[in-house]
């Protein structure tokens, strides 16, 4: 996406389209299934583009139309619904700057997000549970399509592990800003003596890739085990082995899904999250010999303490990398993460 003197540059969006049109009609275009396929998905994110921001020009020349009516007329009702249009004007053209932060190669496909909590037991787990509860309500808010890949329930509260998978426009290129450690501050509901209890969990996102982009894996690389799901026990067990473990052998990546009763189903997740795991290990082996070769030193962001959310003994949440803070730590854990996402992408862009 491109801008002009602050001003969505239309004509450079066109003609970009018009270049992927020539190319597509080229002879020996379609040869190549793999670059064909990144061509059409890369058309089909610009036309998505041009739609939105000419709706939003006719909008905004619906809106200049509205005040020349309002101020003829000096009708109190027509500027009451001109105050309403104006203020859902403003949200979606807020909604639309976020956007223009979106520049990554994968930051319009699905995401898939996965949660582990630190040591800690039962405290932790209950950790990982809240934010599993905090991802959903954003992703629902969000109007994505949220798919339980993986769930491995805790023994007396919370969750041992969760992969979701998140399908909406741009959903990794959210989300990619909550990858990290969470850290927890509160008085422990578990603790009988009500003492402050630090508590951690993991967040890992990954870009869903499709198979036309990732390639083929081969099978000779690929250990495939079935076991029966585990759970709270009683029903919650299955009594057959649907639930698929596979490891890649060449890296020793381990995935697994046990959440669908199918075993077709779950094999279908396991490798979604597999190709996923893998774009991403190659992504940062790419970076590293990068950054070997330039003699770059970066702060190693995966796996370091992101986010603070402090219950007591007062209420803030705040994001170590940009210093965002929200003291509202309800709506944050009801899924109000957009200002965190758009002080993340701030932040990167200036680097």
């Amino acid at each position: 996406m491109t801008t002009s003197g602050g001003i969505f540059d239309l004509p450079s969006l066109n003609a970009q389209i018009q270049t992927l049109d020539a190319r597509m009609t080229a002879p020996g275009f379609w040869d190549d299934r793999r670059t064909s396929q990144r061509a059409i998905r890369q058309k089909n994110l610009l036309e998505r583009e041009v739609k939105h921001w000419t709706a939003m020009a006719r909008r905004l020349d619906d809106l200049a139309a509205m005040v020349d009516l309002a101020e003829s007329e000096q009708d109190a009702a027509l500027e009451g619904d001109l105050a309403d249009e104006l203020a859902q004007a403003e949200q979606a053209l807020a909604k639309l700057r976020v956007e223009l932060l979106l520049h990554g190669e994968m930051d319009a496909n699905n995401a898939i997000l996965s949660i582990h909590p630190g040591a800690g037991g039962t405290e932790s787990q209950d950790w990982a549970e809240m934010l599993m509860r905090m991802y959903v309500r954003w992703a629902e808010a969000k109007g994505y399509q949220i798919e339980t890949l993986d769930y491995l329930p805790g023994e007396q509260a919370g969750i041992k592990s969760v992969t979701l998978g998140l399908a909406g426009g741009n959903a990794y290129g959210f989300l990619k800003s909550e990858a990290g450690v969470h850290r927890l501050v509160r008085i422990s509901p578990f603790d009988a003596n009500k003492r402050r209890h630090t508590s951690f969990a993991s967040v890992f996102v990954y870009p869903e890739i499709e198979e036309d982009v990732a390639g083929d894996i081969p099978e000779k690389d690929l250990k495939i085990d079935t076991f029966r799901s585990g759970g709270a026990g009683g029903q919650n067990v299955n009594k057959v082995e649907t639930a698929i473990r596979i490891t890649h052998l060449p890296t020793g990546l381990v995935v697994q899904c046990q959440n669908e009763r199918s075993q077709l189903k779950n094999k279908m997740g396991a490798m979604k999250v597999m190709r996923a795991r893998l774009f991403e290990l190659e992504q940062k082996k790419k970076a590293e010999e990068f950054n070997a070769f330039v003699g770059e030193k970066k702060e190693i962001g995966f796996g370091s303490q992101i986010r603070s959310y402090v219950f007591q003994p007062y209420q803030i949440v705040k994001d170590h990398r940009t210093n965002c803070e929200i003291g509202n730590i309800s709506a944050v854990m009801d899924g109000a993460l957009d200002p965190f996402i758009e002080a993340y992408l701030l932040h990167t862009l200036k680097k």
